[in-house]
């Protein structure tokens, strides 16, 4: 079985496949500052919570935006599952021509989700990842990367709220009855739900002026994906194993190295 880690500044994603079926996923918050035995035990525990052990697991792959942690993650895959990992990182193959002026300076995340995408919907197709920051990524009929365009997430927004308004107290981010808020709570609901649906739709008719087309379809994954899907226009799917869909078909294209 291969598990897969899609770990970001803000959370660690895991998704367990059986052949090309994800029968189990996870999703953590970052402690960047946990040694390896503290995440291996977390790890061996998740797996046998879902009725599985360590020794089911018999592949790795990583996709990790957060430098110090692709160690970490990697000795437990050594010291914990006995594997060594595939990192995502250039050089491996993907599939996919990626036409952007600096491929380094791209997180691995939009390639990955770039070609789960891909292999899912078919080009052309705009990928919107709903995470630390709210990313935008283009991909043309030809299937190749283009880039896109990237927001302050909306976790991060709102804390920049709640922070710096002195009248303003921290409110759930539950989607309001209403976009014309009655009361406080309702009106920074609406603001900052409505307001990133509107975002959203905002830039994918940019993008689908661009792309000479009104007709691409858009998914949206990541964490607040299925919140603000209802209330925007412009997104068609919402798929939240995108990511790991694309880490396990990665795997797939280089596991013969």
């Amino acid at each position: 079985m291969l598990l897969s880690f899609d770990i970001g500044n803000t959370s660690i994603h895991l998704g367990l496949f059986e052949g090309d079926k994800v029968v189990a996923t996870w999703r953590l918050g970052v402690e960047a500052e946990k040694f390896p035995d503290e995440y291996g035990v977390l790890f061996t525990n998740l797996l046998l919570l879902k009725g599985y052990r360590v020794e089911d697991v018999d592949a790795v792959i990583i996709a990790c935006d957060v430098p110090p942690l692709t160690p970490t993650v990697t000795e437990v895959a050594r010291d914990y599952f006995g594997v060594e990992p595939l990192l995502v990182g250039h050089g491996l193959r993907t599939g996919v021509r990626i036409l952007y002026e600096n491929p380094r300076g791209l997180g691995s995340d939009r390639i990955v989700d770039a070609v789960a995408a891909i292999h899912l919907y078919g080009p052309p197709v705009i990928v919107v990842d709903f995470g630390t920051g709210t990313v935008f990524d283009a991909i043309n009929e030809d299937g190749d990367y283009l880039g896109g365009a990237i927001a302050p997430g909306i976790g991060i927004a709102s804390e920049a709220l709640f922070r710096r308004g002195a009248m303003l107290s921290r409110v759930a981010l539950e989607t309001p009855g209403n976009a014309i808020g009655r009361n406080t709570a309702n009106a920074m609901q609406s603001g900052i739900l409505y307001g990133y649906a509107g975002l959203v739709d905002g830039i994918v008719y940019r993008f689908r002026e661009e792309l000479g087309s009104h007709d691409i379809r858009v998914v949206a994954t990541g964490g607040w994906a299925e919140q603000i899907a209802p209330l925007s226009k412009g997104i068609d799917i919402v798929n939240p194993d995108l990511t790991l869909t694309g880490l396990r078909l990665i795997y797939e294209m280089n596991c013969d190295r």
